[in-house]
């Protein structure tokens, strides 16, 4: 007998198959009819669109200015350089959200990608060919290793490298596939509930599992400003009034423009150079981020941090995760603009 529903049924299992940390079979259900591609599509969309990977944005070649230039004694012209170095997939360690790295060949050999991996990055794609040089050729050069999401290309990136690095249209994404299949299963007597089934792939550099979980929690982050804003209560916690007011000073204090925080012109100039253009942006930067601000001394460094701690939020301030949320949101909405 059909049964009159007041709410839908929410899905209770997942199940994981993983034949490496690569990738991965996602299977979650039982789902309602219809609602199986509700959830599917933006979780696609997410994953391909959004996950964080690292990529490879400038490159410094000691002797050459452009990248139609050559190097003495090397096998590939620039321009056939830098189209392997975007093919190597690096993954940064750590915390760090930008690295340089620096690296020097000498004498007759192939360099591939494991040759390029030190302390602070990872080389994913170890067997790929980078150059090869011969055996009075020597070739120095430098890699801006950056985390990032999507796809950026080099005239984006242009004003932002240092003289003398040429810029590289960066590929971040690190899942290389992202398909869905929905299937018909019997809960009960209903044989029309949904299986929904994820396969995803991902080049090495992030587990399968660690990027689905991410997309998850970003749809949640951008569905979560319903709850806030509309105060849905049918089931659903939300803050209070007084805390939701709370948040809401918070917030404004923290998209306070750094024009405003009384800096002196070479730390006002550093953090607008590296388009740090609100409290909230210092906010979310760890001290080791803060202090790798190209041209920051220790002077501006000390200054900022003073400043921070008088405006409340000393460096490595933690954020409660409503007002961390809506911050991230902002800012990016600001920065869109």
């Amino acid at each position: 007998m059909k049964k009159i529903k007041v709410s839908p049924l929410i899905p209770s299992n997942i199940e994981v198959e993983s034949e490496n940390k690569n990738s991965a079979k996602i299977s979650i259900f039982p789902f309602e009819t219809g609602y199986a591609i509700t959830i599917a599509h933006p979780l696609k969309r997410l994953l391909l669109s959004s996950s964080v990977g690292s990529a490879p944005t400038a490159v410094k070649i000691e002797g050459v200015t452009h990248e139609f230039d050559y190097v003495r004694g090397m096998l590939e012209d620039v321009t056939e350089f830098i189209l392997n170095l975007k093919n190597i997939r690096f993954s940064i360690k750590g915390d760090a959200k930008r690295v340089v790295a620096n690296y020097s060949f000498s004498g007759h050999r192939e360099i591939k990608g494991s040759d390029l991996e030190n302390d602070e990055v990872e080389v994913v794609s170890k067997d790929l060919h980078l150059a090869t040089i011969n055996d009075d050729a020597t070739l120095n050069f430098s890699i801006v290793i950056e985390k990032g999401m999507g796809y950026v290309a080099s005239e984006e990136i242009r004003d932002l490298v240092e003289p003398n690095y040429i810029p590289l249209d960066a590929y971040f994404m690190p899942v290389t596939k992202a398909v869905y299949d929905i299937e018909n299963m019997l809960v009960e007597d209903n044989p029309n509930y949904e299986k929904l089934i994820f396969t995803i792939c991902t080049d090495g550099q992030s587990e399968a599992e660690a990027v689905f979980r991410e997309a998850v929690k970003t749809l949640y982050e951008q569905l979560s400003i319903f709850n806030k804003e509309l105060a849905i209560t049918g089931g659903v916690a939300v803050s209070g009034s007084s805390a939701k007011s709370e948040n809401d000073g918070e917030l404004k204090k923290l998209l306070i423009s750094v024009d405003d925080l009384n800096l002196s012109a070479r730390s006002h100039n550093c953090l607008t150079r590296a388009s740090v253009k609100y409290l909230g942006d210092l906010v979310l930067m760890s001290e080791k981020e803060l202090a790798e601000v190209r041209n920051l001394g220790k002077k501006s460094l000390d200054e900022i941090k003073d400043k921070m701690e008088e405006m409340g939020y000393p460096v490595g301030t933690e954020l409660p995760d409503e007002l961390l949320a809506s911050l991230k949101t902002k800012l990016a909405q600001l920065k869109d603009r």
